[in-house]
């Protein structure tokens, strides 16, 4: 994967693809939970009076699940599930 270069374009390989690929999704998660973290500590409680927002999260939560079981190895898994 370090020296194949997908056909799009030489100017970079699958390996770092993947790599770019893995790193941004990774913040994307961290992201979330930064953001829900904060809006569940914030002092009006704005996080808890929005179901919307109480929704969302635990959708995107249960497909993280998900895709860790699906895909990862067991350490995310089990970040994800705590």
């Amino acid at each position: 994967m370090k020296e194949v270069s997908p056909f799009i374009t030489r100017q970079t390989t699958i390996w770092r693809a993947g790599q770019g690929f893995h790193a941004s999704h990774s913040f994307g998660a961290m992201l979330f939970g930064l953001v829900y973290l904060y809006l569940a500590f914030e002092p009006s409680h704005f996080l808890l009076g929005s179901y919307f927002l109480l929704s969302l999260g635990l959708v995107y939560l249960l497909a993280m699940a998900v895709l860790a079981r699906r895909y990862w190895f067991s350490i995310p898994f089990r970040g994800v599930s705590l």
